[in-house]
């Protein structure tokens, strides 16, 4: 408890800094635009980096997004004090592009590649989860899934006709409705080192973190007055994050107030995890042609997802807050293959068919999770972030263990909760600075072969916007 005050007072004393600079800032001149663009296509992108401190942490990574696990995970065991990417905002390339056909339709792209500014490498979650492959959890690094996976556009990579009246059809490598829908309700922003669900993709992806975003995919969002709409759907394929996937939305906005309902369903979706010990010395039996750089574990299953989300203004005070169900089931069409063959996961990555778990939810898992908080306009300049997060899970345990809510198993009931505040000063047009931390913990099930059960992670850092 100390520790945490102490903690708090320093993340206290940051905020009153960024105050006082406010109190003698001057009000700059309105800036002529710099972007950079040309005959219609834009380059822009984000450089985020900070230091942070984790309590009970793990050695961080040079390819996952987020460097560390801001939130409690298993490989946590540790203090831990490392520079970290992205923890405001993704790093991250984009070049963008609308052509105008005529007077109502334009021809649009999207290209973004998502890089660690503090190892220079292309964001690379699944070679976090490689690294560990073989390794015994005390010694692990930071690893976890993702649908950033090394590819040269990992973010997003798409292109279609935009209309000023009938919406936007686009198609290629999509975010989900849902993640569209994060980055605008959650109270800390999506920011990977003070968000629960915008660190994790679980709750963006329908279930699984690597269904955030869709390749394969036709994305279509309108937006008439006061009300708006959107629908996403990913065409079957025999490899990738997921077989097949759908999703849709519906919400508005009127006066100070906006709320949107959504659903998403995802078949046999792909959970992808580090091979155990046992799994590596395996792998030329489970995979001759399979190698250990290359290869994973993973448990499939069907996701379906129900979701609402909103937000209201008062003033300087912006409430947001949200709320998923998520239920998994055993796929109900199964992925398979030839004896001794793997899976074609994203980024080139494989997982044998001998080491894919397809029967894990014979009792379905069920997620409730819940946020809320508020963005405050401290001043013309200060932003302050607060939020708190929940996640429920049932027990879907069997056996011996069913109806369980202990931490013997993983299957076990059990909650994720955490508090987060951050506070942003705006320097200049392109420049932020930041401060904030984020405390969390995991009961019973969810702390199921966990080292340590609870984190407190406070960061610093920077952004430059171009």
């Amino acid at each position: 408890m100390t520790k945490f005050k102490v903690l708090l007072a320093t993340a206290g004393a940051s905020f009153a800094v960024a105050l006082a600079a406010n109190a003698q800032a001057q009000t700059a001149a309105p800036a002529a635009d710099d972007s950079l663009t040309f005959h219609g296509i834009t380059l822009s992108g984000n450089i985020d980096l900070g230091l942070q401190y984790d309590d009970h942490g793990a050695t961080g990574s040079d390819y996952h997004p987020a460097g560390t696990n801001p939130i409690i995970a298993k490989q946590n065991n540790g203090s831990v004090t490392a520079v970290i990417p992205s923890g405001l905002s993704q790093s991250k390339l984009t070049l963008a592009g609308k052509e105008p056909i005529d007077n109502e339709f334009s021809a649009v792209f999207k290209l973004e590649t998502f890089f660690n500014p503090q190892s220079g490498q292309i964001s690379d979650a699944l070679k976090s989860l490689t690294a560990n492959n073989g390794v015994a959890l005390a010694s692990q690094t930071m690893g976890a899934d993702s649908s950033i996976a090394g590819q040269l556009f990992n973010g997003a990579a798409f292109a279609g006709i935009s209309s000023k009246h009938y919406g936007t059809v686009t198609f290629g490598r999509h975010t989900t409705l849902l993640a569209d829908a994060i980055g605008a309700y959650d109270p800390l922003g999506a920011s990977q080192a003070f968000s629960v669900i915008g660190f994790s993709g679980t709750y963006a992806g329908g279930g699984d973190t690597e269904d955030r975003r869709l390749d394969n995919s036709v994305k279509y969002v309108v937006e008439v007055k006061h009300v708006r709409a959107g629908a996403i759907y990913k065409f079957s394929q025999a490899s990738g994050e997921a077989r097949s996937a759908y999703g849709f939305q519906l919400g508005g906005s009127y006066a100070n107030g906006s709320i949107d309902a959504y659903y998403e369903k995802v078949n046999a979706a792909v959970s992808a995890s580090s091979l155990s010990a046992a799994q590596v010395t395996g792998l030329a039996t489970s995979c001759p042609g399979c190698t250990v750089a290359k290869s994973l574990a993973a448990t499939i299953s069907d996701n379906t997802t129900y979701a609402v989300m909103g937000s209201y203004k008062v003033k300087m005070v912006k409430l947001l807050g949200g709320y998923e169900h998520i239920k998994y089931e055993n796929p109900s069409d199964t992925l398979a293959g030839a004896t001794g063959t793997a899976y074609n996961d994203i980024g080139g990555y494989t997982v044998p068919y001998a080491l894919m778990n397809q029967a894990a939810y014979t009792n379905p898992k069920q997620l409730d999770v819940f946020w809320a908080g508020a963005q405050i306009a401290a001043t013309k300049k200060l932003a302050v972030w607060l939020g708190y997060y929940n996640v429920h899970q049932n027990s879907y345990a069997t056996g011996a263990n069913a109806g369980c809510s202990s931490s013997v198993s993983s299957g076990c009931s059990g909650d994720l909760q955490a508090f987060s505040a951050a506070a942003i000063y705006n320097l200049g047009k392109h420049l932020d600075v930041y401060t904030g931390l984020m405390a969390s913990n995991v009961t019973n099930g969810f702390a199921a072969g966990y080292q340590k059960t609870e984190e407190v992670d406070p960061t610093v850092g920077f952004r430059l916007k171009f």
